[in-house]
């Protein structure tokens, strides 16, 4: 069960950034140089975030084992993020806008901490965190794939709710 749940978030992921027409499509990315201006970004839904959020590739294939991935999301004001995990570090940084991180398996606005645009954050592998947009912000989030994404309460991933 839990390979065909990593299988399906995998070809989600790989899905929703190839139709997007992300970064990774574009020449030169690799080895070569990458000059991605953000008008450039193709945004779309992502199935594994709530409904709301739009990403955005910008480098790598976040469903590929060892692969170096950017990836950003727009997120509009008091959009939340349920407490989840995933098996690598996540990466980010705010580039604007302001997002509420918070640590533990229940989503606690008293419990979180505000990073500005130009902060950063890390998740170790398997912690558990949630987080909340305050006014419009977009973040970018990198890391080595794969970037899995698992809910603590799967009642949350919509994922499973779009099964119904």
């Amino acid at each position: 069960m839990k390979r065909t749940v990593r299988a399906l978030m995998g070809l989600g992921v790989l899905c929703l950034f190839s139709a997007t027409g992300g970064a990774a499509d574009k020449p030169g990315d690799g080895d070569g140089h990458v000059l991605l201006t953000a008008d450039k970004l193709q945004w779309g839904e992502n199935p594994v975030l709530p409904p709301g959020a739009k990403v955005a590739l910008v480098s790598g294939n976040p469903g590929k084992a060892g692969d170096m991935y950017v990836v950003r999301a727009k997120l509009p004001d008091g959009y939340k993020i349920p407490p989840h995990w995933h098996p690598t570090d996540e990466n980010v940084t705010v580039l604007h806008g302001t997002m509420l991180f918070g640590m533990g398996e229940h989503l606690d606005p008293a419990k979180t901490t505000a990073a500005p645009a130009g902060a950063f954050a890390r998740m170790p592998a398997g912690v558990r965190h949630f987080a909340i947009a305050k006014g419009d912000t977009i973040i970018q989030v990198h890391g080595v794939g794969p970037f899995e994404f698992t809910y603590v309460n799967a009642a949350d991933d919509p994922r499973k709710k779009a099964d119904k």
